[in-house]
């Protein structure tokens, strides 16, 4: 029979060529497991010298699925359903001590650290969190490392990587971390959400895909489209928004570049080798944190709804990440949040989403039909350590159950893997309590109904065939300049100008510029390390320099730039217990807040008169102090925000006022210079004041007064100025609808 295959030697792998068939991948070391069949090549994973169904390629994937879910053991399926810790691409001397107490033994930042090799071979883990990479080329080489590993391993069964949002100019907190390295830019999700068009999430979708794929990584643990009701929720910065609509259309515009597949490398219906798994979260919601307060931490466990506007929250979800225009058809994969959403389940369980039957299986599952992987948001099975920590265990409402319970509650609530966990023993601890109560043929089916939606995941992205990947092209594509150009356009239209005074901007060319430096107090980072002091210009001059004429001196200055950022400060502190988050910058007294919490009400957990400040007051004092230093001439201030603020402390100070979020310096100058005109709209409301704030209900999008600036602009959803004035385009017809 003639031979219809040719085998390429490449870094460590093979490829295997197969004359109109796909192209196979398969580690140097084990090229003697290629098997032949009709003159074509195909893997033998299991090393049975056989020709099995799930590794014939030529077989639809159901049928490939349903004969390899029949051969794992449940030790195999149990380690399907963990989700690693995150982990590290980097032998950079003080993450390693961290995280390794000094004990790790790898030589390059692409070589499996030992609890990897451990997890994977002793633990069957096949799904691996990255989260700090030094680079694509290192992501690449260490995804070929762990793909040879388990080639190895029982029924070869591969590697599916995958990353918390990468793209972003800076990373602020754990559920962002994995932002920073060499990589194409663009604005985080409010920011894209800013721009009011799906097309650029899509675009953002299909760049991001390709570059993920490039780095070896097949899932991304985003969209995020909670529905962000809540103001003074510090995941604000994560979301779409406000607007249920809008976050609908981005939700699918999302799903949608990361998923689709076109062309040569589709394998089928829209799925292929460009494709990325998207995981979207977090259902059915968590953007409605009782006062702010966020689930990371075990004072913020309950999401309420005193709007009574539960099933708003769902809408991204149902009508975006499930109703996808392209053959992928739905996000793959979907997150439940940490809260709890508290008297919302109607079999009478106030436990967090991942372990309620009710949210999982009654809602998601049977009213709204998804059949896709459900992992839990990261070590809700954990025991809750640290009541202020956000790395602690997060097992809301069931804090007093085993761990091995938790597992089997879980499961039985219809989830299929669970995250941050390395560990299989309690997952089969969990197995065999089932099939104590339930028999073991129940059981087995239950187990088997996971790990087939799981496989599926990784079996439509092309991982069986070929897992591996060029790391010198990995480094040339990711982070392109074509990439970075795209990234750079979407930057641009994410900032908002919400005043123009006198039509201020755009600003003469090389006008003379006084930037004055600023204070932030010490305090504490997301992680509640300790934040010193930091006085500078917020800004690099070489950049200003590029479009003006920097001078030190307000007197030789022909207007002034003012860069500030969204305050922030936590909910709770061990010496004062429960405290307001406040959106302004001055000390805020919390007079109009609650006297009793609407969730847990025989707890308390009222800050009502407690006072709170922040860190961030120095930058209203140095808008206070440059206009004062400035006279008549015009000071534009710059607001990167991660939340909305309350703007009547220093908006009557500003000539002009942009809000980013997240994007280069080069951005901003580019918008005031004239040279890109600025057409961003806001995607929430800034409040009047903190009284609007305390007093609106946190499930509720639009009951927020809209802060009044002194040239009578109303700072509501969707408000955007350019430089004719207020923007009323297709844009504010489609979306602002209350």
């Amino acid at each position: 029979m003639n031979r219809k295959w040719e085998l390429i030697e490449k870094d460590g792998y093979c490829l295997i060529v197969n004359d109109g068939g796909p192209t196979l991948g398969i580690s140097t070391a084990n090229k003697d497991a290629i098997i032949e069949a009709d003159g074509f090549a195909f893997k033998d994973l299991n090393r049975n010298g056989t020709l099995d169904a799930y590794e014939d390629w030529r077989l639809p994937a159901e049928e490939r699925l349903d004969d390899l879910v029949k051969r794992l053991s449940i030790e195999e399926i149990a380690g399907l359903m963990l989700y690693s810790s995150h982990q590290m691409l980097t032998i950079r001397p003080e993450i390693l001590a961290r995280l390794y107490k000094g004990k790790d033994t790898r030589e390059n930042a692409w070589d499996l650290s030992d609890m990897q090799k451990a997890f994977l071979k002793d633990d069957n883990l096949r799904h691996v969190l990255i989260a700090l990479i030094d680079n694509a080329y290192t992501a690449a080489k260490w995804n070929n490392n762990a793909q040879a590993f388990v080639e190895c391993i029982g029924h070869g069964i591969p590697v599916n990587t995958s990353t918390d949002p990468r793209h972003n100019i800076s990373s602020s907190g754990e559920f962002d971390m994995g932002s920073g390295s060499p990589i194409s830019k663009w604005p985080q999700h409010l920011g894209l959400a800013a721009a009011f068009d799906p097309a650029v999430v899509e675009e953002f979708g299909r760049v991001a895909s390709k570059e993920y794929r490039a780095m070896g990584i097949a899932t991304a643990l985003s969209p995020q489209i909670d529905l962000a009701t809540e103001p003074r929720w510090n995941r604000f910065n994560g979301t779409f928004g406000a607007g249920s609509l809008l976050c609908a259309d981005l939700a699918r515009a999302y799903c949608d570049g990361f998923q689709e597949t076109d062309g040569e490398n589709e394998i089928n219906e829209g799925w292929g080798y460009d494709s990325v798994n998207a995981m979207a979260k977090h259902w059915p919601g968590g953007g409605s944190g009782e006062s702010g307060r966020d689930a990371h931490y075990a004072y913020g466990k309950y999401a309420v709804y005193p709007g009574k506007n539960f099933d708003e929250h769902m809408i991204p979800f149902t009508e975006g990440a499930f109703k996808l225009k392209s053959k992928t058809e739905m996000a793959s994969a979907i997150m439940p949040y940490y809260t709890i959403s508290y008297e919302e389940d109607k079999n009478g369980e106030n436990v967090g989403n991942g372990f309620s039957k009710y949210i999982i299986t009654d809602l998601l599952r049977d009213k709204y039909k998804y059949d896709g992987v459900v992992c839990t948001d990261w070590n809700i099975t954990h025991d809750m350590l640290d009541f202020e920590s956000p790395i602690t265990g997060k097992p809301w409402g069931v804090e007093d159950m085993s761990v091995t319970d938790r597992h089997y509650k879980v499961l039985m609530a219809g989830v299929d893997q669970f995250g941050g966990n390395d560990d299989a023993k309690p997952v089969i601890a969990a197995y065999e309590k089932g099939a104590t109560e339930l028999g073991e043929p129940v059981m087995r089916a239950r187990m088997e109904l996971s790990a087939k939606r799981l496989l599926r995941n990784i079996i439509r992205v092309g991982l069986f065939e070929n897992p591996y990947i060029d790391a010198e092209e990995s480094r040339e594509l990711v982070g392109c300049s074509e990439y970075m150009n795209a990234g750079y356009k979407a930057q641009l239209r994410s900032v908002v100008m919400l005043k123009n005074k006198d039509n201020v901007l755009p600003l003469k060319a090389k006008a003379k510029v006084y930037i004055p430096k600023r204070l932030t107090k010490a305090g504490s980072n997301w992680f509640g390390m300790p934040v010193p002091e930091v006085e500078c210009i917020p800004v690099d001059l070489e950049v200003i320099g590029r479009y003006f004429d920097f001078v030190d001196n307000p007197d030789e200055a022909d207007c002034a730039f003012a860069f500030i950022d969204s305050p922030e400060n936590k909910a709770y502190n061990k010496d004062e217990g429960y405290v307001p988050i406040s959106l302004q910058y001055r000390p805020y007294t919390a007079t109009a807040a609650r006297s009793k919490s609407i969730a847990a009400p025989g707890d308390d957990r009222s800050y009502k008169g407690k006072t709170i400040s922040h860190r961030y007051e120095p930058h209203l004092d140095m808008v206070l102090d440059t206009k004062k230093a400035m006279g008549d001439k015009p000071l534009i201030v710059f607001l990167k925000a991660n939340n909305p603020v309350v703007p009547t402390e220093f908006e009557g100070s500003a000539d002009a006022i942009l809000v980013d979020f997240c994007v280069k310096p080069e951005a901003l100058m580019d918008i005031v210079s004239g040279k890109t005109e600025p057409s961003g709209l806001l995607p929430f409301i800034m409040p009047k004041d903190m009284a609007t704030a305390e007093t609106h209900c946190e499930d509720l999008p639009f009951d927020l007064t809209p802060y009044t600036d002194s040239c009578g602009n109303a700072y509501s959803f969707a408000f955007g100025l350019n430089w004719s004035g207020t923007i009323t385009d297709e844009r504010i017809k489609r979306y602002r609808k209350f």
